[in-house]
């Protein structure tokens, strides 16, 4: 007899998924992401799907996002521009953060859940989950006032 799987077994596989996928970029990049590293994971496929690259500009961001994927083309395989909100370039130690959470955009799209972004980011910066989310609430407070 075939087992069904329901829509909540597909979302629990898809972020046992990613954090795996986290765990890995971790364990080939860490202990400490940083920005140097960041953008050596941008270039690994393994890491990252598409081509992706970063610019540090608010012009695509919607009101208080600090960072968000953009496609360059029609297809995936175009790459995408990873628009990170500006005030962030005098903090690029925070910026592995923000890109990781978003990543998930660009290796699974729309399917990708903020949880299964907690969880990959999470587990590439070697962090609990909590920890990590809580990091990244911090770092967009401070900037709060300030992020259009």
């Amino acid at each position: 007899m075939a087992i069904q799987l329901t829509a909540t077994d597909a979302r629990q596989s898809l972020n046992a998924h990613v954090a795996a996928r986290g765990a890995e970029l971790h364990a080939k990049y860490g202990p400490h992401v940083g920005w140097r590293e960041l953008q050596q994971i941008l270039e690994d496929r393994t890491c990252v799907r598409y081509p992706c690259d970063i610019v540090f500009d608010a012009g695509p961001l919607e009101p208080g996002e600090f960072a968000h994927p953009v496609a360059k083309g029609q297809r995936p395989e175009d790459g995408f521009t990873m628009y990170v909100h500006p005030l962030f370039l005098t903090q690029l130690p925070q910026v592995p953060y923000l890109v990781l959470y978003q990543l998930v955009l660009v290796n699974y799209g729309e399917f990708a859940s903020a949880n299964d972004a907690e969880a990959f980011g999470a587990a590439a910066l070697g962090l609990p989950q909590q920890q990590y989310y809580q990091a990244l609430c911090e770092i967009t407070e401070r900037l709060c006032g300030q992020i259009r």
